[in-house]
């Protein structure tokens, strides 16, 4: 008797296991689907927009008085399996005889167990002048070349688990072709800026390049963000040292029939800045989903010094997948080197960027 019932708690336990693993793997399939169908053409997004500000818009290219490396790491959602994961590096440099900035801009994105993968590299071109005594102009041009993968052969079905916990390579599960598939595609921008206020725009995905792993036609649909903010300065000179500063920034995004609005609040007093971020539309419900467009609530912090800005963030979730997604982290280093006098270039642009 005791043998029999060890027996069926056996076979229950490897039965819970084979579910475990079988709605594990449907999750990730529901991430992919998600990734690739219906939030098509979405790119990876920045709780710390401005500390990735070649990615926001070209109209960053150069804004400093030399050069800057900028590194981002994301990791959103790490509680769910495949958890979607971007790295970003950026390298530009400010060319004051020509009243230019020049930069390189690589992002690598993966999502799910199958590592539904783009890596995106790209070089980056902005202008600036003087439009009046106040007001200061900086359109920008990214050109940029993308690869996106998928790998099926690292998902494990349930027809492939057996009851003693291993599992067949082999599985009978018929997957539609997939196709890796490179495109280009180009973004502009224009940025402008006063000593204590700035407001500007991002086209991506000009070229409406063909995303389809399958064969299809699947345009990538054309994003618009609009960026801006206030800054007030408590003590001390814009952009010095013993600067203590309050600002506020705001980033809308539009693409297709989603739209996102991140804003939020930044303290600075030198070395450190605090930020807090509000990402979504409360008043408008999710077109595609009729839920409230509530996402996440971010705190922001910095360090600051010469040459090197430090951020770290953290998302808390808000909508209805709070309990399972572990929120998102998220860390930014940016250096700058090759700093010079401005001889030419027009005043420093006021936004957090200066600080994180």
């Amino acid at each position: 008797m005791p043998k029999k019932n060890s027996f069926k708690y056996m076979q229950n336990k490897n039965r819970y296991i084979i579910s475990k693993v079988f709605k594990i793997n449907l999750m990730i399939l529901a991430l992919l689907v998600l990734h690739v169908g219906v939030a098509i053409g979405q790119k990876p997004q920045f709780t710390q927009f401005y500390a990735s500000p070649l990615y926001l818009a070209p109209s960053f290219t150069g804004a400093t008085d030399g050069s800057r490396a900028a590194l981002n790491y994301r990791n959103q959602w790490p509680e769910i399996p495949g958890a979607f994961v971007t790295y970003a590096f950026s390298l530009d440099h400010f060319f004051h005889n020509y009243n230019s900035g020049l930069g390189l801009f690589i992002l690598r994105d993966e999502a799910g167990s199958a590592r539904l993968g783009n890596t995106t590299a790209g070089i980056l071109y902005s202008y600036v002048f003087n439009a009046d005594h106040r007001w200061t102009m900086r359109p920008g041009i990214h050109l940029n070349y993308t690869q996106q993968t998928i790998d099926y052969s690292r998902l494990i079905f349930g027809d492939q688990l057996s009851i003693d916990g291993n599992h067949s390579p082999n599985s009978l599960i018929t997957l539609p072709p997939m196709e890796n598939v490179a495109y280009f595609d180009a973004s502009f921008s224009w940025l402008a800026y006063t000593s204590d206020i700035w407001i500007g725009i991002t086209a991506d995905h000009l070229m409406m390049p063909n995303q389809s792993l399958t064969g299809q036609n699947d345009r990538i649909p054309l994003k618009f963000s609009l960026f801006g903010g206030y800054k007030w300065l408590l003590s001390g000179t814009y952009a010095g040292i013993e600067e203590e500063s309050i600002s506020t920034a705001f980033l809308y995004k539009n693409q297709g029939s989603f739209n996102q609005l991140d804003i939020g609040v930044y303290w600075f007093k030198y070395p450190f800045s605090l930020g807090l971020l509000y990402r979504g539309i409360p008043i408008f419900n999710n077109p595609v989903y009729g839920i409230a467009n509530n996402d996440a609530v971010a705190i922001i912090g910095g360090l600051r010094t010469k040459n090197l800005r430090i951020g770290y963030s953290y998302d808390f979730t808000i909508s209805r997948l709070m309990t399972s997604t572990g929120g998102a982290h998220e860390i930014s280093l940016i250096y700058h080197f090759n700093q010079g006098a401005p001889v030419k270039k027009p005043g420093k642009i006021p936004c957090p960027a200066n600080q994180f």
